[in-house]
């Protein structure tokens, strides 16, 4: 079955459509239309009006919808549509490292949907003795009333023992289908060992679901950390050294051998190096329902960063590697072994940096970035001659809809679809620094870079939530965006 046909049979499905209307929420604009744009979607370029009634696309015309009325009508002559970004790792208000994120779900939904992204997936985690649906729950609590545009979430595993792989049914019955698990952070008890990472992946491969994987090698941090403190190597350059490519692909290999087993489709997250990405190729050359996102500070920065006096800013895990990894990454978007480009937005001002002045152990890994993704794939990977603009489409929008079982209503410009749209003008030059940016964090990782092409209006369910880099949303207007399980092992990214 072609990719089309499959799209129109899963569009009609009626247990699909039927979760897609009892979620919908429209607010605002009663109707919108966008005349004279080029539509961009994972398969076509085209020139159409689009018209966007009670937050869903009701109208795709080629040939202009010049008669028709609407609240509000918006000339994108000379100016792209591309399908709302969804971000598919955000960290907002999470506590971590003794403090907690910058970001909460309203200014990190602003910043989001100032960078063209209409959906977040954030990370409820599980806490130490609590049970899973209890983290849920929580999250939720912290979305509501305060996100600007929709919100799914992953579930993060860290103590089986609080619970059992029976809750996790509960949990996709809660409409989550995605879990997250780590093989580092065991002195922050996030880490899950082996046998319990195979035990979440047998019980979400079963109810068709995904599993996220954290992939280094703790060992090889551990041993490397201590080493390192004992010779009184306390930079942030040595988080760089105390993570090696090798950490991440032993790690890697070790996910997709469980992927394997437990017949669980996993996805990598935030990968970072060449080496991870040749494991992730070999896995799917071995025919495993295996991906792997990157974000986009591996995408534009090397590890010489960590040489800067700012270098606590670039603190994250993994870490950022070298020239050769930035280029293996680009090329795994290019051939498609790397599925999506995700934010790992997880910020943290200049104070909270500082608490690791002294020992690199203690600055708070993370970095902001869900405001960047569309601006880095369109300047670095369009621009440049990297990717298409349809390439771009997939990397920010369609396969983490696909991946996350919220296509065809997230991901796409189509009749039926969420009215999700990103209008990003080509001829648009903006330094991405602090003050252009919407993060409460008070520096910029990018403030020497310029994006060359540049989201101008963003549209989430028919209402205008950013236009020229002003947020007009009203803070709790974003939804929880509820997902079913696929099949056992039948998810469409991977067909």
């Amino acid at each position: 079955m072609g990719r089309k046909a499959y799209e129109v049979l899963l569009f009609a499905h009626g247990w699909y459509r039927s979760l897609l209307e009892g979620a919908r929420i429209s607010h605002g604009l009663a109707s919108i239309i966008i005349r004279n744009g080029k539509v961009v979607t994972s398969l076509e370029n085209f020139e159409a009006d689009v018209e966007i009634e009670d937050g869903v696309i009701t109208r795709i015309s080629r040939s202009g919808l010049s008669g028709h009325p609407a609240d509000r009508v918006y000339n994108a002559e000379g100016k792209l549509l591309l399908p709302g970004c969804i971000d598919g790792h955000t960290h907002f208000e999470m506590p971590f490292m003794g403090t907690t994120t910058a970001d909460d779900f309203l200014s990190g939904t602003a910043s989001a949907a100032a960078g063209g992204v209409t959906t977040v997936v954030d990370f409820a985690i599980q806490q130490s003795g609590g049970s899973m649906m209890q983290a849920v729950e929580a999250w939720k609590r912290k979305a509501v009333g305060k996100a600007l545009i929709d919100y799914s979430f992953h579930l993060i595993v860290r103590d089986l023992k609080a619970t059992d792989t029976e809750e996790i049914s509960n949990i996709v019955s809660a409409g989550v289908t995605s879990f997250k698990v780590f093989t580092t952070y065991r002195k922050e008890g996030l880490m899950l060992e082996d046998g319990g990472i195979l035990d979440v992946m047998r019980r979400v491969g079963q109810l068709g679901g995904l599993v996220a994987v954290h992939a280094e090698n703790n060992g090889i941090i551990e041993s490397n950390v201590e080493k390192f403190l004992k010779e009184n190597m306390r930079s942030a350059r040595y988080h760089r050294l105390s993570r090696p490519q090798e950490a991440e692909r032993e790690a890697v290999q070790r996910a997709i051998y469980f992927s394997g087993i437990a017949g669980c489709p996993t996805y990598i997250v935030h990968l970072s190096s060449s080496e991870g990405r040749n494991a992730v190729k070999e896995g799917q050359l071995r025919g495993l329902p295996v991906f792997a996102e990157t974000c986009p500070h591996y995408l534009i920065f090397d590890d010489s960063v960590y040489d800067r006096p700012d270098a606590a800013n670039f603190v994250m895990s993994p870490p950022i590697k070298g020239k050769e990894d930035r280029a293996a990454l680009w090329e795994g978007l290019r051939e498609g072994v790397v599925k999506t480009v995700a934010s790992d937005h997880a910020d943290f001002d200049t104070h909270q940096k500082s608490l690791g002045k002294d020992d690199f152990t203690k600055i708070p890994n993370g970095v902001a970035g869900t405001e960047v993704i569309l601006p880095v794939l369109f300047t670095e990977g369009y621009r440049k001659g990297r990717l298409s603009l349809n390439q771009v489409v997939q990397a920010s929008s369609t396969n983490a809809a696909r991946a996350y079982n919220m296509f065809p209503r997230k991901g796409t410009i189509a009749v039926g679809s969420d009215g999700d749209i990103v209008v990003l003008d080509p001829a648009k030059k903006v330094r991405l620094t602090q003050e252009n940016l919407h993060s409460k964090i008070d520096y910029s990782i990018y403030e020497d870079y310029v994006a060359e092409g540049y989201p101008v209006l963003t549209v989430s369910r028919g209402e205008i939530v950013s236009e020229d880099n002003q947020i007009t949303a009203k803070p709790g207007r974003g939804v929880f965006v509820p997902r079913s399980g696929y099949m056992p092992h039948k998810s469409p990214l991977f067909d």
